[in-house]
């Protein structure tokens, strides 16, 4: 770990563009960095956190081909859409870049030719998946097939998403090409390719022993695996018409691969950052007395623990990461979150339905963070928390002490007497409170802050109920100062304590207290005035409104819609039954019929007696859809029947045909109906 570091570079993954950005982005990744840097800018340390998009790779061009658009007009229009949401949000980054910028480009160039120069690349010619029908090789996102581990039948070429597998394409049983549809066949193409096996060694001397006891168990976990596994040569270019170029000669249509250029991508935001604001860049990359943290989601583990740092070990001049905090992932009402699906929540549409209500999210997030292993966020949750906490706890504790100001001293804060040994405990224990949830975030526990950080408003909401200021003030109103002067003392040290993880709550709450300036994190820790007797607050505003049962439903119901149109999307005939003659469809007397009676079949729960009006008599039917209608609905239904079936008895009743159903996108059962205007009795044929 690095003691005392002079700087820190906080890196946050950068995301792809294309699509938006959904809460499980936020979760993973953006929340926590912006905590981190907030919080270490507070201790005036020297900060620098940049990102920037993603642009480069085949997840760009599949967008492309499936919107009908160039790869160009999909990073212009994702890059705006992601900048807004991070400028609503205010994630704090002091530089948000552009992997398609020039200096990008040139940067990685650089990069890769420092490394061909030095000879630290491996050049072969490989066997690689390739579709003659569209005339290109297949980057590993253009090829599905089984996965030869789990017999998943979906899987890519790089990944298999149902075991969490990692691929190369040549591994796929039945490969295809996504492109047309074609089995691909093998070609021979020259790739360079990084020798991750010779850095085994200082890997494992790096991670596995230098770093065993403060990375995160899941993070060294997995990287361990990875590891043991045995490490091989990876390929670092591709043939894409998308991308980066390969600055050699002899490379002439091969773009670097997406994986080896997005992480000099925070190198060259640092670059763009330092241009602008006149600075040195390279002390936050090449000092040692610089902290590099890199905040990922464990789908990046691999990049940025093993290959990323084997790419900067090779260069030779640049600091390695002193941590990669990853989160595990974030899933929604129980399902994985899937931007392909539209199986999310997006940010740009919370806050049309939720504005100015970025920091609820925000807290929810943080409150249910999947730090060490997957999480599930819910709308009921969400509301939970917000309602039961933000609104309950901290807004009220806030909303009592300043209506109580206005109400006693027209909002002065009151001249305090002689502190009673409560007051004296309430201010130590306040006190205190930097000081521990400073330990917690400098260890990347982020859940556990928040619940140090609602623990000062549970201070503050104790003492008040102890004390009753409400109560005392008719009897000894000079007690009374000295409470309200120790409660305004609690929600001052909230307006800054709260701000690296409820940014626009501080604000707000600084503006009703009337504090210009945070107080610095040292002050709370060592005063017990710190906003003093005689200054003037402002009116009462709530910090958080509760949110009702209406709003949640109308999100649920927005999934609801969303699951049934994947399911009415991906729904797959089954195949065709085995063929028959014409003979044998003749033998079946399919009619019009109507029900004109139903009832529940005593002590069976799935059957229905129905009485059907055939034209040609009134029968009974027994049929088994009792759990998906009940019987008065589907009295005077025109429906299908087939009246020549062989009778069946049904718990003691004779059924005298079959009524057709089939079932709808969300697996209900549904009526096979004929035309209204056909009278019972006709036949179908």
């Amino acid at each position: 770990m690095t003691q005392n570091p002079k700087r820190y570079t906080i890196t946050a993954a950068l995301p792809y563009t294309n699509g938006p950005i959904h809460i499980g982005h936020l979760a993973g990744v953006y929340v926590p960095s912006d905590i981190y840097s907030r919080y270490l800018r507070l201790q005036g340390r020297d900060v620098l956190f940049v990102c920037g998009s993603d642009e480069h790779g085949v997840a760009i061009s599949m967008k492309a081909k499936k919107e009908g658009i160039t790869s160009q007009e999909v990073i212009d229009k994702y890059d705006g859409i992601i900048r807004k949401s991070f400028i609503d949000f205010d994630i704090s980054f002091d530089n948000y870049s552009r992997t398609s910028a020039k200096i990008h480009h040139d940067t990685a160039s650089e990069f890769f030719r420092t490394l061909y120069e030095k000879g630290d690349f491996i050049e072969q010619v490989t066997e690689q998946l390739y579709d003659a029908k569209a005339n290109q090789f297949l980057a590993d996102r253009f090829v599905i097939g089984t996965c030869p581990k789990c017999g998943n039948e979906e899987a890519y070429g790089d990944q298999c998403e149902k075991c969490g597998s990692t691929l190369n394409a040549t591994d796929l049983i039945n490969p295809k090409s996504t492109i047309t549809g074609e089995t691909p066949i093998m070609k021979s193409t020259k790739h360079w390719f990084l020798p991750l096996d010779r850095y085994e060694d200082f890997l494992k001397e790096w991670i596995l022993v230098g770093h065993k006891n403060d990375w995160k168990p899941n993070v060294y976990g997995q990287v361990k695996s990875w590891i043991d596994g045995g490490l091989e040569p990876r390929a670092v270019t591709r043939d894409l018409d998308w991308g980066i170029d390969v600055p050699v000669e002899g490379a002439e249509g091969k773009k670097l691969y997406v994986w080896f250029d997005a992480p000099i991508g925070y190198i060259s935001s640092t670059k763009e950052w330092a241009l602008r604001e006149g600075k040195d860049w390279e002390p936050y990359w090449k000092d040692q007395d610089t902290k590099l943290v890199h905040f990922i989601g464990k789908d990046n583990i691999v990049f940025h623990c093993i290959i990323f740092p084997a790419m900067l070990k090779a260069e030779g001049s640049y600091i390695l990461p002193d941590n990669v905090p990853a989160n595990e992932f974030l899933n929604l009402e129980g399902n994985k979150l899937s931007t392909s699906k539209n199986w999310a929540v997006w940010l740009h549409e919370y806050l049309e339905d939720f504005p100015n209500q970025q920091d609820v999210l925000r807290y929810a997030l943080t409150s249910n963070a999947p730090e060490t292993k997957d999480n599930d966020f819910t709308w009921k949750d969400f509301q939970a928390r917000n309602n039961n906490e933000l609104v309950a706890i901290y807004g009220n504790f806030i909303n009592r002490v300043v209506v109580l100001t206005n109400k006693y001293y027209n909002g002065v804060v009151p001249q305090p007497n002689e502190l009673s040994e409560v007051d004296e405990a309430t201010l130590t224990e306040l006190k205190a409170y930097p000081a521990v949830i400073s330990s917690s975030l400098e260890r990347y526990r982020f859940r556990e802050a928040l619940s140090e950080l609602m623990n000062v408003a549970r201070l503050g909401n104790k003492y008040l109920a102890d004390e009753e200021p409400w109560k005392v003030i008719k009897d000894n109103p000079e007690r009374v100062q000295t409470q309200m002067y120790v409660a305004l003392q609690i929600a001052a040290a909230l307006s800054s304590l709260c701000e690296p993880f409820l940014p626009f709550t501080a604000k707000k709450l600084s503006r009703i207290l009337k504090i210009a300036s945070p107080l610095s994190w040292a002050t709370i820790s060592e005063s017990s005035d710190l906003i003093p007797a005689g200054h003037q607050i402002g009116e009462a505003e709530l910090l958080f409104a509760k949110i009702e049962d209406e709003e949640i439903q109308k999100q649920i119901d927005k999934l609801e819609a969303t699951k049934t149109a994947n399911k009415a999307e991906n729904k797959v005939s089954e195949p065709q039954k085995e063929a028959i003659q014409f003979d044998d469809f003749a033998k079946m007397d399919l009619r019009v019929g109507t029900i004109i009676e139903a009832e529940k079949m005593p002590k069976a729960n799935k059957l229905l007696i129905l009485k059907v009006d055939t034209g040609i008599d009134v029968r009974t039917i027994v049929s088994g859809i009792a759990e998906s209608f009940k019987p008065e609905d589907i009295i005077g239904k025109k429906v299908t029947v087939l009246v020549n079936l062989a009778p069946r008895n049904l718990r003691g009743v004779e059924s005298q045909g079959m009524i057709l159903m089939t079932t709808n996108a969300e697996g209900k059962l549904v009526f096979v109906n004929p035309d209204a205007e056909a009278a019972n009795g006709e036949t179908i044929n």
